[in-house]
């Protein structure tokens, strides 16, 4: 069973995250935080596999929970769960270590998806999350990024880069494979082969470097 707390400081948002993975059998709910203190003190006590932390939250945010539970408990894994608001919050999360992102709006099997993949150690970004972080990041990009992006893309094939623009866009495996006629198994070996070609840890670091470089809508 994969343990998950939930923090939020809304009632009805835990309740209906609480829900939504309480129907999944390999899934148990084990605690739920109203901010980060309590969080990170629920974390330690209760054996969690993932924790998802929302960013604004009252006594301690999110971010500053999550680098605590980094500091404390790095086994935990952890999914951010957002809106997107200011950018510096999205750069400080990616570099602070957290499992993804989730938005709030993200549909139940979704999340059920994104508690899985971080219990198994993978990075995850939904589609939507991965489209809101890119146009987030971004904005400001230099001429200096834009050239060393074009460099690292270099030894991609010309169907990698095709695939790689897509993720640019933040289209899913699925949408991908519809969008170039390919299925989504073959998209997902392009997927892994271009991030072990361009040495992104994930599908959003390949997705800024395709958008530096130009790629992508």
């Amino acid at each position: 069973m994969i343990r998950v707390l939930v923090t939020d400081d809304e009632p009805l948002i835990r309740a209906g995250i609480r829900m939504i993975l309480s129907s999944a059998d390999d899934i148990d709910v084990v605690a739920e935080a109203a901010d980060g203190r309590e969080a990170v003190e629920l974390a330690r006590s209760q054996r969690v596999d993932v924790a998802l932390l929302d960013i604004q939250m009252p006594v301690m945010d999110g971010l500053t929970a999550l680098a605590e539970l980094r500091r404390t408990v790095p086994e935990v894994r952890v999914l951010i769960l957002t809106t997107f608001g200011e950018r510096q919050n999205v750069l400080r999360a990616l570099t602070g270590g957290s499992a993804g992102f989730l938005l709030k709006d993200s549909a139940p099997a979704e999340l059920m998806r994104a508690v899985r993949a971080a219990a198994a150690g993978h990075a995850y970004l939904s589609p939507g999350a991965t489209r809101h972080v890119v146009d987030s990041l971004a904005s400001g990009g230099t001429a200096h990024r834009a050239e060393q992006a074009r460099s690292r893309l270099e030894k991609l094939t010309e169907r990698e880069r095709d695939v790689l623009a897509l993720l640019g866009e933040g289209l899913s495996n699925a949408d991908a494979g519809q969008r170039i006629h390919m299925s989504e198994a073959t998209v997902k070996t392009y997927v892994s082969r271009i991030l072990a070609k361009l040495e992104c840890e994930n599908r959003v670091q390949a997705a800024l470097l395709a958008r530096d470089a130009g790629l992508g809508a």
